[in-house]
C-alpha cells in the first residue's frame, strides 16, 4: 500500500508550519515539514502488528500522524500531544479517532486517566534542542515510565546533541542520519529494558 507521506502537507499547511516556526520557533523547530525519506525511518522500528498504544509527541502538520494511521491496527488507539493550538485545532476534525492533547508532560497522566496502561510505542517530533535542560528531563521521565518493558521510543533531530541524554536513559540507542530531509535530520531508536538483559548499543 502507498503511503502519501506529504498529506495532509498542502502549500497551505506549509505557510502555516513556516509562519508558526516565525511565531514560536522554541516550539515548532524547523521552517518546513518532515520529508517522505524521514517518514519511513520514522516508522521503521514499529511493530504495527503488535502495537496497540500508540503515542505521538509534536504532530505540527499531521504527517506522521497521517502514516502511523495508515499503518497502525484498526484497534490500536493513537494518542497525540500538539503543544501549538492552532495546529492542534486544524487536526481533530482531520484525524476524528485519534486522541489529542496539549502538553507532552501530562503524558502519563493521560495515559492512565484514559485506561490504556503503558504505551507500546511513541514516536516524537518534538525539538529538543530548543527545549531548556529541565523541560527536556520531565519530557524524558514522562517518555520512559509510559512505555512498557520492550517499548520503542523514536525521535529524530537535527543534531547529535540529545545522544548523551537518551544513552543516560535508555538501555539501547541506535542512530539513523537521513541526508534526504530540508535539513537533513537524525532518527533516534530508543528501546526500554525488556527485562531480559538489553545491551547498549552504541553508534
Amino acid at each position: 500500500m502507498m503511503i502519501d507521506c506529504h498529506h495532509p502537507s498542502s502549500m497551505k499547511d506549509r505557510l502555516m508550519f513556516f509562519y508558526n516556526f516565525l511565531r514560536s520557533p522554541g516550539q515548532v523547530g524547523s521552517i518546513t515539514p518532515s520529508s517522505r525519506a524521514l517518514c519511513k525511518q520514522m516508522v521503521a522500528p514499529i511493530d504495527w502488528e503488535q502495537a496497540h498504544t500508540i503515542v505521538e509527541l509534536g504532530a505540527g502538520t499531521g504527517i506522521f500522524t497521517k502514516w502511523i494511521e495508515q499503518k497502525k491496527k484498526p484497534e490500536a488507539v493513537l494518542v497525540s500531544f500538539e503543544k501549538e493550538t492552532k495546529m492542534r485545532k486544524r487536526l481533530e476534525p482531520l484525524f476524528p479517532d485519534v486522541r489529542f492533547h496539549e502538553d507532552a508532560v501530562d503524558l502519563n497522566r493521560v495515559l492512565a486517566e484514559a485506561g490504556l496502561g503503558k504505551a507500546d510505542c511513541i514516536l516524537s517530533g518534538l525539538p529538543f534542542a530548543n527545549f531548556p535542560q529541565e523541560l527536556r528531563d520531565q519530557i524524558m521521565d514522562q517518555v520512559y515510565h509510559a512505555l512498557k518493558p520492550g517499548g520503542v521510543f523514536v525521535a529524530f533531530q537535527y543534531s547529535l546533541q540529545m545522544k548523551k541524554q537518551l544513552s543516560s536513559v535508555f538501555e539501547q540507542v541506535s542512530v539513523k542520519m537521513v541526508p534526504l530531509n530540508l535539513p537533513p535530520a537524525f532518527v533516534y531508536i530508543c528501546r526500554k529494558d525488556d527485562g531480559k538483559g538489553v545491551s547498549q548499543e552504541d553508534f
